[in-house]
């Protein structure tokens, strides 16, 4: 099993075992929260221009592939401006080992250019301004919304939707639906970190092969636990 919860005196916090979505939800976060303190985001970046180009790449491609990639791609590219003027076989070239390189090349050229003419060369932080942005869609800007920008957003991508009906939480497989069953079950304050606990928690231990439940920290209040008789 995961790390048990502690309260804030040290002592061991009892299990609970909720019964509906919304106490699975909230107990999750609790869970969640002190397996991960720190709710990171494992793609590199030093701004949000960074993490939004980064997060275009990372479609289809692991971070730790993308972190490969994006180094010689701000030094080439250092700016919006700069990214809206880039050459499109040039880019390919930098961005080919992630995949689909054409059609994000083609992204990444157009997404310079919305920030440049649009935007005044900076990231807007509404969700509805960001999906305007070639190849953004609601999980990226949910990303930019919860990493730089402070602000709510559960990026639903296939760690969270995985997650998100094994635990019970809905039964869409639409992304949007499912950030928005999330939506209702959690306080607004805690969403973001949340959806980026839900990563780092996919990714480490509620693998979409073989799960490890018997070191998972939510394994007694899974539904889908492997453990369970």
């Amino acid at each position: 099993m995961g790390n048990t919860p502690t309260s804030d005196d040290g002592e061991v916090r009892r299990p609970k075992r909720p019964r509906s979505a919304k106490g699975r939800a909230r107990e999750t976060a609790v869970r969640l929260a002190h397996e991960y303190p720190e709710a990171l985001c494992e793609l590199d970046h030093s701004n949000p221009y960074e993490l939004l180009a980064a997060t275009i790449l990372s479609a289809q491609c692991t971070d730790a592939r993308v972190n490969m990639v994006t180094p010689a791609l701000f030094v080439r590219y250092p700016t919006p401006d700069d990214l809206s003027h880039a050459d499109q076989g040039e880019l390919e070239e930098i961005v080919r080992s992630t995949g689909f390189f054409a059609s994000k090349a083609r992204n990444l050229i157009g997404m310079g250019s919305a920030l440049v003419d649009r935007f005044d060369g900076e990231v807007p932080t509404e969700l509805g301004d960001l999906v305007t942005i070639p190849g953004v869609g609601r999980k990226t800007g949910n990303v930019m919304r919860a990493v730089v920008f402070g602000l709510p957003g559960i990026a639903v991508d296939t760690h969270v939707k995985r997650l998100a009906n094994r635990l019970g939480l809905t039964e869409h497989d639409d992304p949007a639906k499912i950030e928005h069953d999330l939506d209702r079950l959690l306080p607004e304050n805690d969403r973001s970190d949340f959806g980026l606990r839900m990563i780092l928690h996919g990714r480490r231990v509620c693998f979409a092969r073989k799960p490890e439940c018997e070191n998972c920290a939510l394994e007694d209040l899974c539904p889908s636990s492997a453990l369970r008789p």
